[in-house]
Formats: C-alpha cells, structure tokens, sequence
C-alpha cells in the first residue's frame, strides 16, 4: 500500500507575515535517493496542499524524490491575509518562500513544479535561484495575459456568483474563501495587470525545464507553454497533452506522474 512506501508529514512555518502550512511527502525507502533534490509543488490560484490530493504522494513514490507542498499566504492552512495582491506577487513569491523553505527543510538544492499561477511563480523560482534549481516543470502556467485568460476568468467569475458555489471553496480555504476568489479575479482582470508576463525573466532560467499544457485549456492557448519554452535558455521539453483542460494532473494524473518522472531520470 502507499502509505508503507511514503511517509508524510504536516509543518507549520513562521513567517513575518504569519504561518504557512506545509505537508512534505518522503519515500521511507531512502537507500539510492538520498542525493536527489526535493520537489517543490506550487498550487494555482485557487488551489492549496488539500487540492493536489494524491498527486504529490504518487509523485514521491514514483520518483524517489521527497515532495514539498504548501499552502501561500491566505490560502488553504496558512493564516489569512486581508490586503490586496501586489502587481508583482508572483515574483515575489519566489524572493520570499523559497529561502524559508529551504532554511526549514534544510535542502540545498531543488526542482520546482507549479500548476497554473503557481506555473508562473516556478518559473520565477527557477531563475532567481538559477545556480540551486536543478529543473523546472510548468503545467498549465500562464506566461501573459491574453483574451482567452480573461475570457475564462470572466466565465468563472459568473459561475461563482451562482448560489452556493462559493461554499466548495470554503472547503479548502474557510474563512479565507472569499478573499481567494477575489483576489484571482480582480488581479487577472485589473487593467493595471493586463500587461504582465514573463517574456523578461524566461531567459534566466537556465535549468531543463518540461512544459506542460492541456489541448483545450480554458484560461491560455498554447502561446503561452510556446513562449516559455521557446525562451528558457537551457534544454526545454513540451508536450500538449491531448484531451486535457487546465488541470491536467487530476484528468489525467498516471501520464503526467509517468512524464514528470521520465523527464526528471538522470537529475539531480
């Protein structure tokens, strides 16, 4: 069974700004993988450690590798948070989190996979810790903002002014459901936002990176897993995956845990 081959376990990490909330998944079978770097996943934009559900534990016991997920700020376990999203909050998210998690974990190196924004945010990861991150995985990841984003944000928007919709987001979030939603959707559709993407940090990514992006993604054509691999500068893999929409790793989890884990034999 999974749970004799993974141990998992739940961390509370302080913060000036609060306590986040991290769950870290370790294959007990240790002989052989005690060299490679940890995973760090990074949820999307309404997402926490709860929505990756079994992803993060397969993907440990796949490949050998201890996984680390946490929930940012105002989401999921971490402690709330009541201001509004910086314009440059996805960069900021690298310059903050990573040196507490790696200063808790106690990693030196690292492989950082991020689903939609959290794609984003890895990508920013990746380069502002060039010379520590030893590869990069997008899934889904925004890399502009184009008509179809804000087209698939709007959507959204109506399907949760609908009664009761917010309440599967209180699931996960609590009290902070609320401010998760809005802070999605005033930030993507703000015009002072409309001209962000990551065409300036690509190239300092010099790490493999594998990108990945579902055929009908709802929130991004294939522009943007396009540019991020055509503009990292070290050996780039992309796949389309047929069939998929935006969460790919929960419609078609088995492929993607099979691809990541290809991708990352012969790594660190």
């Amino acid at each position: 069974m999974r749970d004799e081959k993974i141990r998992s376990t739940e961390h509370r990490i302080k913060t000036e700004a609060g306590q986040l909330y991290a769950c870290s998944w370790q294959p007990t079978n240790h002989q052989g993988h005690d060299n490679k770097s940890p995973i760090l996943l990074l949820h999307d934009s309404l997402g926490c450690v709860a929505l990756w559900r079994n992803f993060p534990a397969l993907l440990a016991e796949h490949s050998g590798r201890q996984v680390i997920a946490y929930d940012r700020l105002g989401f999921g376990q971490s402690d709330a948070r009541d201001d509004v999203l910086s314009l440059d909050f996805i960069a900021q998210e690298a310059a903050t989190s990573l040196p507490l998690l790696q200063s808790y974990f106690g990693f030196k190196r690292f492989v950082v996979m991020g689903h939609s924004v959290g794609g984003g945010m890895a990508v920013h990861f990746a380069a502002l810790y060039a010379d520590i991150c030893n590869a990069l995985i997008t899934e889904s990841a925004q890399a502009l903002v184009e008509d179809k984003t804000r087209a698939g944000l709007i959507e959204a928007q109506q399907q949760f002014q609908q009664p009761g919709a917010l309440d599967r987001l209180r699931r996960y979030h609590g009290d902070k459901a609320a401010w998760v939603l809005n802070a999605w959707i005033n930030t993507w559709l703000s015009s002072a936002f409309a001209n962000w993407s990551l065409r300036d940090v690509l190239p300092q990514v010099r790490c493999p990176a594998l990108v990945l992006h579902g055929e009908h993604d709802e929130y991004g054509s294939n522009l943007h897993p396009e540019q991020i691999a055509g503009l990292t500068t070290g050996p780039a893999q992309l796949e389309i995956i047929a069939g998929a929409q935006h969460v790919p790793h929960r419609e078609q989890e088995d492929w993607v845990i099979k691809r990541v884990c290809q991708f990352l034999v012969g790594l660190k």
